[in-house]
């Protein structure tokens, strides 16, 4: 007789280990991986799990680079003011950071991933993308990919890599195609040119590698958490979360609140 339980027990492809090696999935570590592939390698043969060509990894290179740096963003503020709290938990400043990796900002790939995705799956991916342009217009909310309050006209990062991804014989470009699609129908909607922006350009691009969309934002976080090291190492050097906490304090008055009726 089959033991349920053994049935039901979970198992794990990542990792296995001996008393005297380690394997990531089927590799060894200190043979295969240790001075023969490089960061970014591994990373994607640990998240896709499967062969890797490599235009992927070319590709995400450029992609973590996009993502690892925009300044002094609420996830940087939140890093350098956690660090400032507390200097002796950098692991904790950095994840404070990656907490504000969202729906809003840095992390919004997923989101506009999940626009191409319709657009890719639907049997006209013009009428599609004008749909989904109206939707967020009659909504009075932008499309996720689309308008950037710093980079105007163009966000010169998303154009770039979108010509990177078109340079690539090797990828379809479906996803590619999908975003000038919708770019086409937002343009139209609002009657103005709307810039993609970087996060838009991005999520085509892992699209096209056959990154799942539910994954994507996870790139965004591995990258940010690079971005994150290296503010806390400015912050060491030239602390500036005391400044902030500051200029917030300065710049946001009390104001009494008036007594209401029978008060």
């Amino acid at each position: 007789m089959t033991n349920p339980t053994a049935q039901n027990t979970p198992t794990t492809h990542l990792c296995r280990h001996t008393l005297t090696s380690l394997h990531y999935r089927e590799a060894d570590l200190v043979q295969d991986l240790m001075g023969r592939k490089g960061f970014t390698e591994v990373m994607l043969m640990q998240i896709l799990g499967r062969p890797l060509r490599p235009v992927d990894v070319r590709i995400t290179d450029v992609v973590l680079v996009v993502l690892m740096e925009h300044g002094l963003t609420p996830s940087a503020i939140a890093t350098r003011l956690i660090y400032m709290s507390a200097p002796e938990n950098l692991q904790g400043a950095v994840a404070a950071g990656l907490l504000a990796v969202g729906s809003s900002f840095v992390g919004t790939m997923e989101n506009g991933s999940r626009l191409l995705d319709r657009i890719l799956a639907a049997p006209d991916a013009q009428a599609e993308a004008l749909a989904i342009a109206r939707e967020h217009r009659a909504r009075k909310q932008a499309v996720p990919g689309f308008g950037h309050h710093l980079h105007k006209p163009v966000d010169p990062r998303a154009y770039k890599l979108i010509e990177l991804g078109r340079a690539e014989p090797e990828l379809k470009g479906a996803h590619l195609d999908a975003l000038m699609n919708l770019s086409q129908a937002v343009d139209e909607v609002w009657g103005r040119p709307v810039t993609i922006n970087a996060t838009g350009a991005v999520a085509a691009l892992l699209g096209e590698l056959g990154v799942p969309t539910a994954v994507m934002r996870g790139f965004a976080v591995i990258s940010r958490a690079a971005g994150l090291v290296a503010h806390i190492v400015e912050e060491q050097k030239s602390p500036s979360g005391r400044f902030i906490w500051d200029t917030v304090e300065h710049a946001i008055p009390f104001v009494h609140e008036e007594a209401g009726p029978g008060v």
